[in-house]
Order: structure tokens, then sequence, then C-alpha cells
């Protein structure tokens, strides 16, 4: 593949401030399901909320500009308009889900004349999550719990408004935002997930619903049933701390990035560990023995089709992976990169950075084998056991649970 090349770059609408409290740092970055918005934590309290797709000319300024209603924007986006949201607290997590209209109508009136809607949690410093109603901008409400920093944020891929945080208070918290969870609890959590240690920085729930990762600041991730809100195990292998994870998409894949350097790919179900991905310097010469840390991994994702993964390290390179080969297929310098995200329909990559600023960059374009889309089909609601218990050849088994790389 050919290297990623920047298409655009984002920067923060406002001045700097000198108080250290605003914080200029963007810890999160997401796409709605149906990559219609972005939305990026730019600092100083405050989340941006884009359109998408921007035309090519709005793609290539800065977000300093104010909204201007000009003709090309009314025709391709109708009445969508950038929004800022006013979050009162430095935002560290983000997450989209689809907001059912028989859900919201009694909130709020897009969604009551039967219009798609979509929400926004924002989790912040206070340890509060604000959920916003991305079309008109509104805060819908808050969720309370958490007693530190809401580090992290993910929604049950289903559209059940199942939404699982993570907090630097060391537990996970699970709470249904649906009509049911509502009446029943009064947006109050269902669940209270403790086993973690140190600070908890990721949390990630499987495609298929069944399994919850999440990352702490310690040598273990930890996998837990969405069913049950059981502990299913340890993933034990790195030596460092675990800053990130991502599931594939027929979640038959689970990938934790850490400070070690090492990205390790699991197979969630067994535990086994498949392969790992070691962040090696790109220029040999370079003495890097002065900065341990060079390599630190920030964040690694899946792409939607799930052939390639994204990592984001303190080298200051991001790296693109093709799922059978050790080595990075491509690379791209970029500063002080702390997130990345797949567009959900392929073809780009957006990162944050510790200064505000977002870079959306080309990322491979392929055309998935009729094999891999068999595989996965199938591995979309079989698990690993269950493929080994096909009467097949052990060759398609092995293909079938990704242990041909």
């Amino acid at each position: 593949p050919e290297e990623p090349v920047l298409l655009a770059e984002l920067k923060p609408g406002r001045p700097q401030r000198y108080d250290w409290k605003s914080s200029c740092e963007t810890w999160s970055v997401a796409f709605s399901p149906d990559g219609a918005w972005f939305a990026w934590s730019q600092g100083h309290c405050v989340v941006k909320l884009i359109p998408w797709p921007l035309e090519e000319a709005e793609l290539c300024k800065t977000s300093e500009r104010k909204s201007r209603g000009g003709k090309a924007e009314a025709r391709s986006r109708g009445v969508a308009k950038e929004k800022t949201l006013e979050c009162g607290q430095i935002v560290w997590g983000l997450a989209f889900s689809a907001w059912p209209a028989a859900e919201a109508g009694e909130t709020d009136p897009t969604c009551a004349m039967g219009l798609p809607c979509l929400i926004l949690a924002t989790g912040l410093n206070n340890g509060q999550i604000k959920v916003w109603e991305v079309q008109t901008g509104h805060l819908l409400f808050s969720l309370l719990g958490h007693q530190d920093v809401v580090r992290d944020l993910s929604f049950a891929p289903n559209g059940s408004l199942i939404l699982v945080s993570a907090s630097r208070d060391k537990t996970l918290r699970v709470w249904d935002l649906s009509r049911d969870g509502r009446r029943v609890q009064g947006w109050r959590q269902v669940q209270v997930l403790s086993g973690h240690v140190q600070w908890v920085y990721c949390c990630s729930i499987s495609p298929d619903c069944s399994m919850l990762c999440s990352a702490a600041g310690e040598k273990s991730a930890l996998l837990w049933s969405m069913r049950s809100y059981t502990l299913i195990r340890r993933l034990e292998g790195h030596q460092s701390s675990v800053v990130s994870c991502d599931f594939s998409p027929d979640s038959a894949l689970l990938v934790t990035a850490s400070y070690d350097a090492c990205v390790i790919m699991w197979d969630p179900y067994t535990g086994e560990q498949l392969r790992t991905l070691r962040h090696v310097p790109l220029h040999s010469a370079v003495d890097y023995s002065s900065e341990v840390h060079t390599s630190s991994l920030r964040s690694v994702c899946f792409s939607p089709e799930g052939l390639y993964l994204a990592t984001v390290a303190d080298d200051r390179l991001l790296r693109i992976w093709a799922l059978e080969l050790r080595s990075p297929v491509a690379f791209a310098p970029m500063t002080n990169g702390l997130c990345c995200m797949y567009f959900p329909h392929g073809g780009f990559i957006a990162t944050g950075t510790r200064d505000g600023h977002v870079q959306f960059w080309t990322a491979p374009r392929v055309l998935s084998s009729l094999k891999h889309l068999c595989r996965k089909a199938l591995r979309t609601f079989l698990t690993t056991y269950q493929v080994l218990a096909l009467p097949i050849p052990r060759k398609l088994k092995e293909f079938l649970t990704y242990r041909t790389f």
C-alpha cells in the first residue's frame, strides 16, 4: 500500500489559554456509526461536531471558521451544521450511538417527528458523562457515579443503548439508556465492574456484543462477559501498562497496545496469543537508548473490513499493519499523536494530537477476498470453540480461527 497522505488538519478555534486546567489535548476522536458525523475533544472543555463528509474545500480549512451556511453546505448537508458543545470540563472520552425516535421523542422534537436521531456521550474530568443530541447540540442528561476522570466510553454496537464507561476511579460502569433502563433505574448504572487496581484507560465492546475488554495501567487486560457482567479472563503477556484495545469486526480477534511498544493479537475466546507486532525504530541508525518509552503505544484500531490495523506511538509515527504481516506496510510522520480511528466505511483514518489538532490520513482501500468475507461472516456468529468442533479439514479450521498467519 502507498504511504498515508495527510488529507486535512482541523485546529482548535480559540487561542490557547495559559491556565493548565483548560487542557488543549485531543484524547478522543469519533465517527458516528453511519459515518455522517465526526466529533473530537479539541481541548478547552470543548467538543466539535462536524457533519460528514465535508466538501473538499471545507475539509482543507481549519475549524476556526464560523459556519456561514453557504449554498454548497446547504446542498450537501441540508439542515446539518457544525456544533460546538461546551462541556464545562476537560473531555476525555467520546462515543456515538443511534437514538430511536420512540426513545427520544419525549425529550427531543426532532425525534418526535420521526426523524433519525443520534446521541454523543462525553466523558469528563469530574467523573460525569454528558449525553447530547447531535442534530440540535442539546444536552439531554448527565450520568453520575464515577469518582474520577471518565477516560473512555463504548456503546454496544447493536443499538441497545447499553453504554460502558472506563474511569480513573479504577472501575467500569454499565449504563442502560433505553426506555426500560430509564423507567427502572432513572438513567442509573446497571453494573459496576471492579477488578482493575490502576486507572482504566480504555474499554471496547465486541461487535457481537458478547464481550468487553478493558485496559488499565497494568500489564494485563481484562475480558468481561457482556451477558453476565463477570470476568472471563485476564490476558497476560505485556511487559508494561496496556493502554488501548479493539476487537476485529467479526469479534474473532482482539488487539491490545501497551507502553512496552508492542501490540498483541489475541483469540478472545481461548486467551491464546496469536502474534505480537513490535514497534521498532523506523531508522535503525538512530540511537533510541536514551528514550526508553520512545515507541510507547497510545492507540490501536481495526479497519472496518478487518484486514488492517492502525497504531499511534510516541515515536511520532502512524503505522498501518496488514493482518498477515509482522511488519508495518506503511508509515506516516505525525507529531504527538494520542488516538486514532478509522472512518466506518474505510479509506481514511483520523488521529488526535496533544495540541488539540485532528489530522485525516488516507488509508489502504482493499477489496476483501471471498475467503475473508466467508470467514468474517462465519466468525460473526461462531466462537472459536464452535469452529473447532465443525467436521471440516484442519487447514480450514486454522484459517477460520486466524491461525494461518
